[in-house]
């Protein structure tokens, strides 16, 4: 995988596999070369959807990166069952860990959208040191309390298809059906969820960027989220939580912060 030297080299990330200790096979993304970054995607997306299409993965690799994307499980190309048992608090965590082991990363930074930010947090609680950190699509209240989200999400998926479009339910109804996901599976991620509490927030000493939609509050405030950490910067894009991610900007400040 070669550096991408210009706007019009062909930008095609690569896709590997490997097993999670339950059995699970899961999948991850690779663009460029350098530096490692892991970056975790939203709840309901994947990395492709979150990273790679509209380009902020581009631009990340383009500073002398490597950036590494996995799918969480239930979602993009890992595995999606439905065994309850194969979902138990904190799996996700569990699963970045057992990336980062798989790949031998020692030094890399590491950065998380949305459940990627909440994934993110808890692999910060249970000892991950990065030299960067990402908090994106997040705010204070949506890593101390996960509970308001998953409990959005389990009304949408457990009464699909009675909301109507332009609704926050039918939304996030239409983003199911057009990502083709698993309703079973995303229930199941739901039982993951586990909060961070806030004297954790408070006391991560990497570099923190929480990088937001300005019209984003869905999980609370960003700029409490970054005034809660000892190194956290605010920078907000144009856009709301399901609008960010498509826009440029949002992979502009990204490569800036981890650059500079």
């Amino acid at each position: 995988m070669g550096r991408c030297h210009g706007r019009n080299a062909e930008v095609k990330a690569s896709t590997q596999f490997f097993t999670a200790a339950d059995g699970v096979r899961l999948a991850w993304h690779e663009l460029g070369e350098g530096r490692p970054v892991v970056l975790i995607h939203g709840y309901i997306s994947s990395a492709d959807m979150n990273w790679i299409r509209f380009g902020h993965a581009e631009k990340v690799a383009r500073e002398g990166f490597r950036v590494i994307m996995p799918d969480l499980r239930a979602h993009g190309q890992s595995d999606a069952p439905h065994d309850p048992a194969l979902y138990p608090p904190d799996i996700l965590t569990d699963d970045g860990f057992a990336l980062i082991e798989h790949l031998g990363l020692a030094d890399y930074d590491l950065g998380g959208y949305s459940l990627g930010a909440r994934t993110v947090s808890r692999m910060m609680a249970r000892g991950a040191r990065p030299g960067k950190l990402v908090l994106s699509g997040m705010g204070l209240e949506g890593l101390t309390q996960t509970s308001r989200r998953a409990d959005h999400f389990r009304h949408v998926l457990t009464n699909l298809g009675s909301f109507r479009p332009g609704t926050p339910e039918g939304n996030v109804q239409g983003f199911i059906k057009s990502t083709k996901s698993d309703p079973v599976a995303l229930l199941n991620i739901l039982n993951t969820f586990s909060d961070t509490p806030e004297a954790v927030i408070r006391a991560i000493e990497a570099p923190t960027q929480v990088l937001c939609g300005e019209e984003d509050d869905d999980n609370g405030s960003a700029s409490a989220l970054a005034e809660a950490l000892p190194n956290g910067r605010l920078d907000l894009v144009p856009g709301g939580h399901m609008s960010a991610v498509v826009k440029p900007e949002l992979g502009t400040a990204l490569a800036r912060f981890l650059a500079a």
